[in-house]
């Protein structure tokens, strides 16, 4: 896997260099800013981009904005978005985007290592992931209607899906079977109104329901 990193953080921009080349990954480029990054995107398309949401020169957006543009210009390139903190709108912002090949993790989730290589690999592959802690905040934030209709295991199953674990991933997680999930999945999309389309985009519909009214 070819990968591009955006960070401005030294230390943390050489650590995620030396972990990923550590477990067999090929780190393309390295940056400190985001214009820095786009330039090295279209001058060499990798697989996937990790980027800092908030860097030079007003540490703000700028990141977000170059992963925005990245999705846009290069639909090809994955991207990895990584936040200090809980920002349900940038969230929003990523996962507005077409289906497939967006994550958004806090930072804290780097230490563990194996979660953020399962995460970069489940991107990288078509995926989107959303980090627990975002999941669990606006879960709990806004559990209003409709999301008053799902039952317990449907809310546990909807918070599973905005981590961007598959069906079989959730199955493991509840200690559940397949079809079950399969039909919790279902009942999901009935009691949300989501009509009948491509699955992975329902699958999108769904948890940007909650992360869109707040």
């Amino acid at each position: 896997m070819r990968v591009m990193i955006a960070e401005d953080s030294v230390l943390l921009r050489e650590g995620l260099v030396r972990l990923l080349e550590s477990c067999g990954e090929e780190v393309v480029a390295a940056v400190a800013d985001a214009e820095a990054l786009l330039t090295a995107v279209a001058a060499d398309r990798p697989d996937i981009v990790v980027a800092d949401v908030r860097m030079p020169p007003t540490f703000t957006d700028e990141g977000l904005h170059a992963a925005l543009t990245i999705r846009k210009k290069w639909p090809e390139v994955a991207v990895l978005v990584l936040s200090q903190y809980v920002e349900e709108r940038y969230a929003a912002d990523l996962l507005s985007r077409p289906a497939g090949r967006i994550g958004y993790l806090l930072k804290d989730r780097v230490a563990d290592v194996t979660e953020f290589l399962d995460a970069l690999r489940r991107v990288a592959a078509g995926g989107t992931v959303l980090d627990p802690e975002v999941v669990s905040q606006l879960l709990v934030r806004h559990r209003s209607d409709p999301l008053e209709r799902l039952t317990t295991r449907e809310t546990q199953v909807l918070a599973l899906m905005a981590e961007g674990r598959s069906n079989s991933g959730i199955a493991t997680v509840l200690s559940i079977s397949q079809s079950a999930v399969a039909k919790h999945v279902n009942s999901i999309f009935t009691k949300l109104d989501i009509a009948l389309a491509d699955n992975d985009h329902r699958r999108v519909l769904a948890v940007l329901q909650f992360i869109q009214s707040s």
